[in-house]
């Protein structure tokens, strides 16, 4: 635990309050779909493909920066609540 804002927080969650603040756009369910994970165990892997283990360690952990970390906290928003089917007709356009 740490000092924040609002008192004792836990690693990342400064990170995370900023993501769930961001606007979620059309195009990024896209590119969940065609956007491939540019480093880690599951480097090669379609955002969209990544398991929901890794997805959950993110949001403990903290997002990283930028596009990825926007459309990985998405991703991990989509899983958490049993939305991926939303992506389907997304990947069968393709």
């Amino acid at each position: 635990m740490i000092w924040g804002a609002t008192g004792y927080e836990t690693p990342g969650a400064r990170e995370r309050k900023a993501v769930h603040n961001t606007l979620m756009h059309a195009p990024d369910l896209e590119r969940l779909v065609t956007l491939a994970m540019p480093f880690g165990k599951y480097k090669g892997r379609l955002i969209a493909d990544l398991p929901g283990h890794y997805l959950n360690w993110f949001a403990r952990e903290g997002f990283p920066p930028g596009e990825i970390g926007r459309l990985l906290a998405l991703m991990h928003e989509l899983d958490h609540n049993g939305l991926k089917g939303l992506l389907e007709p997304l990947r069968k356009r393709g």
